[in-house]
């Protein structure tokens, strides 16, 4: 282990930690203002990069086809929320979640259809193309520094529109208790709405955003799916900051396990032990992080006023 490689995967899991923050943010505040268990969340990531890999080759420009790809992204998040969603509200959590995973099925199927079952890619814009120089001459891409920034101003802008507007004030109010912002005259359906758009915007844009450095294939939002449940349990259910603590945690366990927990067993043990049980552990980690979070705090490091 060096210092210059423990940066190198520090910033790899911040990056992560960034993905599962515009994951989980929508998935969070979706579950939490609605108590709506909606499994198809993790489709409208690999609907972005899908849809990115489309504009971004249409019009020959990442900045172009990334705003295309959002607005078609979102078009098609509201259009599942006026087809079907909003028919599952009033339904228990099971039909929510038969529902949702049937249509994870439908659309990962779909993506086949349209797209194919190879992976896509989408190239690496031409003015983040490079490398940045880090300590001990280690290079880090410098389109993976423009993936954390974008992401940090995202979720800076979110945290504003959350914590500082009207609106955001009512998706804070309903996380807390909807029946009685219901009550007190709200549009309960027109702030659902809000709340999707929202999580389908977000999580786009991190699909998009991941289309250059990961490869674009059906079923590619199903694992990061369940990344940013552990982080919305982390974090708190309905809490934006708990979203954004809980995916830098897990981001952070998840890559720093992976990298180094061969090297921390090695004290302990034999090398060829060390690397059997460094695989299991190293995928274990964030889910142990999970039930000690649960075991001293139920309720997530920061949830939701009005659920701690």
């Amino acid at each position: 282990m060096t210092t210059g490689l423990l940066i190198v995967q520090v910033l790899n899991g911040l990056q992560l930690g960034i993905l599962l923050f515009l994951v989980a943010a929508g998935l969070t505040l979706v579950f939490g203002v609605m108590d709506f268990i909606n499994l198809a969340h993790g489709v409208q990531y690999m609907l972005g990069a899908y849809l990115a890999v489309t504009f971004v080759g249409i019009t020959g420009s990442f900045v172009l086809g990334l705003v295309l790809a959002l607005a078609a992204a979102l078009v098609i998040g509201l259009a599942l929320e006026f087809l079907v969603f909003r028919h599952l509200y009033e339904r228990d959590h099971l039909d929510q979640v038969l529902a949702t995973f049937g249509l994870i099925l439908l659309l990962n199927q779909g993506v086949k259809m349209v797209w194919g079952a190879a992976p896509l890619s989408v190239p690496i814009p031409a003015f983040l193309a490079g490398n940045i120089a880090l300590l001990d001459g280690i290079l880090y891409p410098t389109y993976r520094f423009a993936l954390i920034g974008a992401g940090l101003a995202v979720g800076a802008l979110l945290w504003f529109i959350v914590e500082r507007t009207r609106t955001g004030m009512l998706l804070r109010a309903g996380a807390s208790n909807a029946p009685m912002v219901s009550a007190l005259g709200v549009d309960i359906n027109k702030l659902f709405m809000i709340v999707f758009a929202f999580g389908t915007m977000l999580a786009a844009f991190a699909g998009a955003m991941a289309a250059p450095i990961l490869s674009v294939e059906p079923g590619m939002g199903d694992n990061i799916l369940i990344l940013a449940f552990v982080v919305i349990v982390v974090g708190g259910i309905g809490s934006i900051r708990g979203a954004f603590v809980g995916a830098l945690i897990v981001g952070l366990v998840d890559t720093l396990g992976r990298s180094f927990m061969n090297d921390l067993l090695r004290l302990f043990m034999s090398a060829p032990s060390a690397r059997a049980a460094g695989a299991a552990l190293s995928s274990m980690l964030i889910y142990l992080v999970m039930a000690i979070v649960l075991f001293v705090r139920p309720e997530g490091l920061l949830p939701a006023k009005g659920r701690s």
